[in-house]
Formats: structure tokens, C-alpha cells, sequence
């Protein structure tokens, strides 16, 4: 399973009743933050999930309400006992902007390593996928007002044994958990292969997260069949639209048709404006076009599991 907490519902700056924009995903003990506004650790305080075991950073661009909570959580990671490396991952111009940013945390007790990914080269995205443990992490150039990213998290989930196949493979008892566990085995004379005990493939776990930018194509393709889709909505009245495109920002419909023509399960809206006081007076606005929406609020969290 998959423990998510959407940290902050915020955009361009915190208000009273909202951090900014972070996504935490939990899973087997590893930790991914996706964006690190200011404030982003004080939600992760008050959640409770703690700070060592955080695995992997990622941006999705350099706008301050983005990023600007990176060195005062770098330095938390460090004084909960954090050695092991940490890896942060964003669009080109990731050395430039952590090194300006750090400049106040100038020593950490771990190593970090930064992933600097070309939104110039889309090719480079097409089959790019970062493995952390069980888990892939892809991501998925949108249009943004800079270089911007997307970003999925996937869990495949293991075959089935199959007991029936391997008794008609006459495959030895005692090789069974090895063929289960992915490895091939040669005994006499002959090669067991674990596609000779395993079942049919079996539906993982999807999590997508987009904010900011306008709808694209790609985007629908990339968070196809997300059980959540983590999408902005920064404006929830449909007469913001020239402001949206000015701004390369959506609003709560065109989240909507992006999660309906995505077939996702939830969506959930985030990155709300400043001047979007009260989000449920436009959710019909969403609901109406795709009806499992759901508004964002800090420290909305939800459990995937498989099913």
C-alpha cells in the first residue's frame, strides 16, 4: 500500500489556511516529497511521519513557492540522524538553483545527489524511469511559464504463484519460492524460468502529480488510469480563463476534463490562488464534468492499496 498526503493546498504564497503545494508519498519505509515550498516542513511536523527516511526530492520547477522550503528541510533531514544519500530531482537548472538556495545549509551529514532532467528533449523522457526500491518515478514535460515537470509514481505489483503451473511444468517443489522471487534455476539438465510458475500480470499502483501549467495532450497520456491524479486548479471560476492562459495556469474544469479523459479514479485539486478564498463555491464546476473530484486541503491524506 501507499500512504499520500497532499502537505499544502497553497499557491504562489501561504496563507493562514494554506501551505504551499507539497505532495508526500509514503511506501515500505521510503519517502518521496514532491516540491518544497516555505512551510513545507512545518506540515511535515504536524503530520508526524518524520524526516529520515525521505528518499528522493523532486521539483517541478523553480518558482519560489516551489522550492523555497528546500534548505530548512535539508537541515531537519540531518538532525533526525539521516546518513544515508539523498537524491534530488528536477528540470535543467537544478545545480544553479540548489546551490544558490543552500548557501544557508552549507553542511549536511549525507551525501546529496542532484538528477537533472532536459524538458528540451522529450524523447529523453520516453522510456526514463528512476527506480527506488519497488518503486518507478517518472516524469512528463507540461507548460508552464519555465521548464516544468509532472511527475508519476508507480508500483508494479508481483504475479501470483501459480500451483497449477508449475505442477504442469513439473517444476521441483523445492525450487518454487526461488522461481517466485524472479531468479531462473538450472538442475538437471534443464532451465526452470519464473514465468513457469507465475500467474498473469496484476494491476499496480499509479499516483500523479501536475501543477503548474496548461492542459496538454501528453499530460492526459501521462496520468492514464492514475487511481489519484494530484492536479492543480488555480482558478475555480471559468471566467479566469484569460488569466490562466496568461499565467500557463488551469482551471478546476480543465483539471476535470484532463482526470475524465484520463479514466483516473480520484482527482484531487490543489495550488489554489490567494484570491480563491472558498474553493467548494466552483467544485460543481469540476464535479459536473468529472464527478469523483475532490478539493485539496493540507494534510488530506489517503491509503492505495492493491486490490
Amino acid at each position: 500500500m501507499i500512504d499520500v498526503c497532499l502537505l499544502g493546498c497553497g499557491g504562489n504564497v501561504p496563507t493562514p489556511d494554506r501551505n504551499l503545494t507539497s505532495l508526500l508519498v509514503s511506501y515500505k519505509g521510503k519517502k518521496i516529497l514532491i516540491d518544497c515550498g516555505e512551510g513545507t516542513q512545518v506540515s511535515m511536523k504536524v503530520l508526524g511521519w518524520g524526516f529520515k527516511d525521505i528518499s528522493v526530492i523532486c521539483f517541478t520547477h523553480y518558482h519560489a513557492d516551489h522550492v523555497i522550503g528546500l534548505p530548512g528541510l535539508l537541515l531537519t533531514i540531518a538532525n533526525s540522524g539521516r546518513r544515508e544519500p539523498l537524491y534530488i530531482v528536477g528540470p535543467e537548472g537544478l545545480r544553479e538553483v540548489v546551490k544558490g538556495i543552500t548557501v544557508v545549509a552549507p553542511v549536511l551529514p549525507y551525501y546529496v545527489e542532484l538528477i537533472e532532467l532536459p524538458t528540451n528533449d522529450r524523447s529523453y523522457f520516453e522510456d526514463k524511469i528512476i527506480q527506488i526500491c519497488d518503486i518507478e518515478l517518472r516524469a512528463q514535460p507540461v507548460y508552464h511559464t519555465m521548464p516544468c515537470l509532472a511527475y508519476s509514481i508507480n508500483i508494479n505489483r508481483s504475479k501470483k504463484f501459480n500451483v497449477e503451473k508449475a505442477k504442469l511444468n513439473n517444476v521441483p517443489l523445492k525450487l518454487w519460492n526461488l522461481l517466485q522471487k524472479g531468479e531462473s534455476i538450472k538442475q538437471g539438465g534443464k532451465t526452470y524460468t519464473p514465468d513457469m510458475v507465475l500467474g498473469e500480470d496484476r494491476r499496480g499502483l499509479k499516483l500523479s502529480y501536475c501543477t503548474d501549467t496548461r492542459p496538454t495532450e501528453e499530460l492526459v497520456s501521462f496520468v492514464k488510469e492514475s487511481d489519484i491524479f494530484v492536479c492543480e486548479g488555480m482558478y475555480g471560476d471559468d471566467e479566469k480563463l484569460s488569466k490562466a492562459l496568461e499565467n500557463r495556469h488551469m482551471l478546476f474544469s480543465e483539471a476535470a476534463s484532463i482526470a475524465k479523459a484520463a479514466k483516473v479514479k480520484e482527482l484531487w485539486l490543489t495550488h489554489f490562488s490567494p484570491s480563491l478564498v472558498n474553493p467548494e463555491d466552483y467544485i460543481l464546476s469540476a464535479t459536473n464534468i468529472f464527478e469523483n473530484t475532490f478539493l485539496g486541503k493540507d494534510r488530506k491524506v489517503s491509503t492505495l492499496n492493491f486490490k
